[in-house]
């Protein structure tokens, strides 16, 4: 996949750490478990299956550097950001599911690096709010992804990009 996305002339991969402990818990109870073509799983088990191994995520990040691409990620606890931080990543990346963790917001901001954060999820006041905690922690270079939560997605829309951006000052 990394050599892949370096032939089609891709400047960067991003990948998403965590392990299933550090995104969810192991109940079966209603609210953890899937819908649609997952119904019956637990989000425990989905999640420790589409997990990346952590170790995998150094070898990539070498490969990607040979390519001339970027290595980055999605953190999802501080744990991952203490990880990636040794890594040495570029950059850090807030998942749409996340941007109202702000404690994480503060911690992966705190590292003084580029932030990307996505909106998918957010109210408008969310995104607000987590633009103040990451500028109040130090976010200087900060992006906002303007992004669905919703698969399939029958119809997308530029508006909320166009009029979320000059509020944040991203």
């Amino acid at each position: 996949m990394v050599r892949a996305a370096a032939a089609a002339g891709a400047d960067a991969i991003k990948a998403q750490t965590y392990t299933p402990d550090t995104i969810t818990l192991r109940s079966s109870r209603p609210e953890f478990l899937a819908y649609g073509p997952w119904e019956g799983r637990t989000l425990y088990d989905l999640y420790a299956e589409a997990a990346m191994p952590w170790e995998w995520q150094g070898e990539l990040a070498t490969l990607a550097g040979e390519l001339g691409m970027e290595f980055f990620s999605s953190a999802f606890d501080p744990s991952s950001v203490e990880f990636l931080e040794h890594m040495g990543v570029p950059c850090h990346k807030i998942a749409s599911f996340e941007l109202v963790d702000l404690p994480l917001i503060e911690c992966v901001a705190a590292t003084g690096k580029p932030l990307i954060m996505s909106t998918g999820m957010a109210t408008l006041a969310e995104i607000e709010e987590a633009v103040r905690v990451a500028r109040s922690a130090g976010a200087r270079d900060l992006a906002l992804l303007a992004c669905t939560s919703a698969y399939p997605r029958a119809r997308a829309g530029c508006a909320t990009a166009t009029d979320t951006a000059p509020r944040g000052d991203v």
